[in-house]
């Protein structure tokens, strides 16, 4: 039984059922991953992650925090190089146990469904609430805790652990904007990204992972011994979310997900005109459509490689961590070709 009475024109609410947490992931099926697969010719495969320590030295955003690696502990014992000996003499094993607290979206990572809602009245009571994709509300469904506590905030619908257990495998395909465009900052709508498709020679499926190269993730990495936060901002080419063709034509594409290198896909949108998103393409794909979308990924092996052979679709593979309640996750996408 579906949860609401009003939803927003042009989305996928109740498309793949009242319940869907899945959204557009659903385009992925037995059929597409097997033709995925047949972009299989070499064996070849390439990591598509920056290392998860990275932005690093370059802030560039501030609630998101670095990765904090430390021992576990028993009492008050770190268990990093610990003798067993210590235990039961004569024991010669030497254990190492680490634990993490990280920022889930602070480099490569997936935004779930959870991660961008909207004010919206869904239950046709005349009152916008705080809504996500397919209905789920906030408050019941997508919960804050504000007691300190390490768990923070944690979505009950809509986390990545669903899209985990889909799977996130299938055809990607590369739309390379860097060598199209160059470093410069650009704003790119539906014109100019069909040319560069026409011009790569890109074709796009349903079910496919659209990958767009900037150099962005490139850059930031590059940057790492001599950071630069402001020529940072003006590097590489972002989605203009205000486009409404480019927006019509990710919805009838049914691709899968988008992902891209740098740290929003889209170029953030507020000026004294604008009504009434800051991240409209986000609003478009993760409340309307239902469609994750994946940033700071790296792409520069793989761009070459594909360049060199003529090429632009990657066996990809590339699941969130499987957990419970998270709105974005890690993730270490592999490419094959």
């Amino acid at each position: 039984m579906k949860r609401w009475k009003n939803s927003p024109e042009g989305s996928n609410w109740g498309r793949f059922g009242p319940q869907d947490e899945l959204g557009t992931l659903n385009h992925i099926g037995a059929a597409q991953r097997l033709a995925a697969a047949k972009e299989i010719r070499e064996g070849l495969v390439f990591c598509l992650s920056l290392p998860l320590d990275i932005p690093g030295t370059v802030s560039i955003h501030p609630r998101r925090k670095p990765p904090r690696l430390q021992p576990t502990f028993l009492g008050d014992t770190p268990y990093i190089n610990y003798p067993l000996e210590n235990v039961a003499a004569g024991l010669q094993d030497v254990l190492s146990d680490d634990q993490v607290l990280l920022s889930t979206q602070y480099s490569t990572q997936w935004d779930s469904l959870a991660h961008v809602g909207a004010l919206f009245d869904a239950d046709g009571d005349g009152v916008s609430e705080a809504v996500y994709y397919n209905g789920f509300r906030a408050g019941s469904d997508i919960e804050g805790q504000t007691d300190g506590s390490v768990h923070g905030s944690f979505a009950r619908h809509l986390s990545v652990a669903g899209m985990a257990e889909s799977g996130v495998q299938g055809r990607g395909v590369l739309i390379d904007l860097l060598r199209a465009f160059g470093p410069e900052r650009r704003s790119v709508g539906l014109n100019d990204l069909q040319a560069v498709m026409a011009a790569q020679q890109v074709e796009v499926r349903q079910g496919d992972i659209v990958m767009l190269r900037t150099g962005y993730a490139e850059a930031l990495l590059d940057m790492q011994s001599a950071p630069d936060p402001a020529a940072l901002d003006r590097f590489g080419a972002v989605l203009d979310g205000t486009d409404d063709a480019l927006k019509r034509w990710i919805s009838d594409s049914r691709i899968a997900a988008i992902a891209a290198d740098n740290y929003a896909v889209e170029n953030p949108h507020l000026t004294p005109d604008d009504c009434c998103f800051k991240l409209p393409l986000h609003h478009h794909c993760l409340f309307k459509l239902g469609m994750p979308l994946a940033e700071l990924w790296y792409m520069r092996d793989l761009a070459s490689a594909l360049e060199q052979r003529g090429r632009t679709a990657v066996f990809l593979t590339a699941p969130p961590l499987r957990l419970p309640g998270a709105v974005g996750s890690p993730v270490t996408p592999i490419a094959t070709i």
